[in-house]
């Protein structure tokens, strides 16, 4: 999820900021869905001043809380130390719309060799075209990957689209996880359809590899408009994964170990 809040500088208007989006605003999420665990991910209104994360970071608990930061290649080996200390424990490259990236993909290989020392991943929210223009980095990356959003496979196509065989290769020889979330950045029916036109591609992966996918709620939902509700896109993981030593592996053990929450 992410945090937006007009007390740190951003890039763009202030109209650009997701409004009811503090610290505040996201635990009366987390009372209302039951969450404890966060991970809490710089929106890319900050470009890379993770300021904002490290504090969401402190507020909402650091024994409970991680961040994915962003990063150049020109980024200090005293930030990085930072960072990790403050509860960072990944980077992030969204670079579906490369317009609005503050990352290019010639940073990726160079910053997943930074990072591998303090066990952190890269996260991905990549295109499914561009997983497949880049496989050859994603072979030789030497740090985990998070394929985001899982890997924004086109409808109608789906896992029948070829990332889905690339993503599956690396989440198969443990280099990859993959996460659940956003079901409205993709889905053609939407909420009124209750994005059953992407149940395949998430069941899919759960029941090709239930021990390396994690949850999100993505929200609060800053690429639509019209905000989803985060309660109904809570209860799809009960459609996808009606088995509950599933959604405890998802929802609990396997962001324990991606994450690194304590037991």
């Amino acid at each position: 999820m992410h945090i937006y809040d007009l007390r740190f500088a951003h890039v763009g208007p202030d109209e650009r900021v997701e409004h009811d989006a503090t610290v505040d605003d996201y635990q009366r999420v987390q009372a209302r869905l039951g969450l404890t665990r966060t991970v809490v991910v710089t929106p890319r209104n900050y470009a890379t001043d993770n300021r904002i994360t490290l504090d969401a970071i402190q507020r909402l608990g650091p024994e409970r809380t991680r961040g994915i930061a962003v990063i150049r290649a020109d980024v200090s080996e005293d930030e990085l130390q930072s960072l990790h200390a403050g509860g960072i424990r990944g980077i992030r490259f969204t670079l579906y719309r490369p317009e609005f990236a503050v990352v290019d993909f010639d940073m990726l290989e160079p910053l997943a060799k930074r990072i591998s020392r303090y066990g952190w991943h890269v996260q991905l929210h990549w295109t499914a075209d561009q997983v497949v223009a880049h496989r050859d980095i994603l072979e030789r990356l030497t740090a985990p990957i998070v394929f985001d959003h899982p890997g924004r496979l086109p409808l109608p196509e789906g896992t029948r689209h070829p990332a889905f065989d690339i993503m599956r290769g690396l989440v198969e020889r443990e280099r990859a996880w993959v996460k659940l979330s956003g079901a409205y950045l993709d889905s053609q029916v939407g909420d009124a359809g209750g994005y059953a036109d992407l149940d395949p591609i998430a069941r899919s992966w759960i029941a090709a590899a239930p021990e390396r996918l994690v949850w999100g709620s993505d929200w609060p939902h800053s690429p639509v408009s019209v905000k989803p509700d985060t309660g109904r896109l809570f209860d799809l993981l009960s459609r996808w994964a009606p088995d509950a030593r599933v959604r405890q592996r998802i929802l609990v053990d396997n962001p324990a170990r991606l994450y690194g929450f304590p037991a």
